[in-house]
Order: structure tokens, then C-alpha cells, then sequence
């Protein structure tokens, strides 16, 4: 087994004691000695000096980093990176983008990931990863704001499991009897030239619904808004919209989007709208 980084250290002291020893005790001389372990005087003195002042804990190999660093992330920055990551599981690049629109922070999508990367949270768990399909669809975006609205059904799974439901399950192994959690379908109306949105929760789905495929808004709902709601009961349609309102508001006046080079999408929508073509 290897030594760790205390015993090779602790055997370096002890060698430079012995280099000391050696110009006192034997030569007398420390050119001599010097030239014997191939080591300039100036090294001898530094080591010679640091003996004096600390003894043997003197002689250890000390810290290279440097005591400040001016280039250095504030520490109020990197609260504020980790604040996005765990709250809204933001990347790198939205993390850049939101830094920048709200707090007027100038900051590279590099350093973010190696602030991330430090601190361990480059990487969600397992558990909340979004899992990406194999196929990838191509975005044909529209000139004109409302030349095309793309809409969309998703089946939302249940959210939530109540206290005493989950605290019985472990004594009786099943799950005492209850009435059956309600269904949810997440109706999404997307224009596709500012990605403005409309969402709506009903408690069915049937053929009078349009579907046309919509995966990019949805992985987006699923990553940042689902994803907060976990462990969170949610049995009522009413407190499910008054919630999905709030993330709409969210996503519509107030979160850059990465496709529309940092614009929300309402801003995007005046910009299309009052740019003369």
C-alpha cells in the first residue's frame, strides 16, 4: 500500500533534519554538505531558518495555494448558483442566462460547471433525471407570431402520497384501502415562434382533443415544474391549475429561454410584434 501524503511528508522533514545534522555533526561545512545532497545553500539556510523557528513541523512541505486568489467567484454568486441548482435544477447555460437578466451578474457557463463540479452537483441524482428518448425532433420555427400553435396532451401520474399512507404501508405491507387518485391530462397550447404557452389540467381525455407532438415543452414542465412538486399531495384540480397558472406565469414573463437566445418568450412576442417586416 502506497504512503498517504502525512508519511511521505513526515519522511521528508526527517530527511531535511538529517541534511542539517549532517553540515553539523560530520562535515562541519555546508558547502560540503551541499554538494553532497545536491542542494543549493540558499535551500539550506530556508530549511536551516525554518528548524530554528518551528522545529521539525518547520521542515514539512507547506501549502502552495495562494492565500487570496482575486479572480476568485464571490461567495454570494456561488449562493446564488446553488440556490438555481437545488430550487429550479437549472444547467450550466440557464444558470448563465438567469444570473445575468436578474442580478446583472457577468459570468462564464465554464465556470459555473466547475463551481457545480466542486461542490458535488454537476450531476442530479438519479431519481430526478429526465429521461431523454433516442429520438430527436427537429424545431421549424415560424416567422410570425401565431402562424403556427402546436398543441399537446400529457398524462400527469399521481403527485403525492398522504402521511398516514405511507407510514401504514411498512407494518401491514399493503396499502390501506382508499379512494382511487384522480387522473390528470396536461392540455398545452405552444406558439411556435415566441414558445408562448398555455396550460390547462383536466380530469379526462377523449378524441375531441388535438394531439400534435410536443416533447420539448414537455420535458421542460417535466425537468423544472413537475419536479418541484414532488412529495407534495396534489388531489384537486382546481389547486393543480392554480399552481400550473403560477409556473405559466413563470414561463411565459419571467424564464430566459435558451432557444430564444435568453428572451422569455413574451418578449419575443413583442419583438415580433413590433418589428416592422
Amino acid at each position: 500500500m502506497p504512503p498517504s501524503l502525512e508519511q511521505q511528508r513526515d519522511r521528508q522533514a526527517q530527511h531535511r533534519l538529517a541534511v542539517l545534522r549532517h553540515a553539523e555533526e560530520v562535515t562541519g561545512n555546508v558547502a560540503l554538505t551541499c554538494r553532497y545532497y545536491g542542494i543549493s545553500r540558499t535551500c539550506f539556510y530556508k530549511w536551516l531558518r525554518r528548524y530554528q523557528d518551528e522545529g521539525l513541523e518547520g521542515l514539512r512541505d507547506r501549502s502552495s495555494k495562494p492565500h487570496h486568489c482575486p479572480h476568485a467567484t464571490e461567495a454570494d454568486v456561488i449562493n446564488k448558483i446553488v440556490y438555481l441548482r437545488q430550487h429550479y435544477h437549472f444547467g450550466p447555460m440557464k444558470i448563465k442566462m438567469y444570473l445575468k437578466r436578474y442580478h446583472d451578474i457577468d459570468i462564464a457557463c465554464s465556470a459555473v460547471y466547475r463551481i457545480l463540479k466542486k461542490l458535488g452537483m454537476n450531476r442530479l441524482p438519479a431519481s430526478q433525471r429526465y429521461q431523454r428518448h433516442d429520438k430527436r425532433y427537429t424545431r421549424y420555427e415560424k416567422q410570425l407570431p401565431g402562424n403556427r400553435v402546436q398543441i399537446d396532451v400529457k398524462f400527469i401520474e399521481p403527485i403525492g402520497l398522504p402521511e398516514q399512507t405511507a407510514a401504514a404501508a411498512p407494518v401491514t405491507g399493503t396499502l390501506p384501502k382508499r379512494r382511487r387518485r384522480a387522473k390528470y391530462y396536461q392540455f398545452t397550447a405552444i406558439d411556435d415562434c415566441t414558445r408562448l404557452r398555455v396550460l390547462r389540467i383536466y380530469p379526462r381525455c377523449d378524441q375531441k382533443t388535438a394531439v400534435q407532438f410536443v416533447e420539448r415543452s414537455h420535458r421542460i414542465d417535466a425537468e423544472e415544474f413537475y419536479r418541484m412538486l414532488d412529495g407534495i399531495l396534489i388531489d384537486d384540480t382546481g389547486v393543480f391549475n392554480d399552481k400550473l397558472r403560477k409556473w405559466e406565469d413563470y414561463y411565459n414573463y419571467h424564464r430566459p429561454h435558451g432557444a430564444l437566445g435568453g428572451q422569455t418568450p413574451y418578449e419575443r412576442l413583442k419583438q415580433k410584434t413590433q418589428t416592422p417586416l
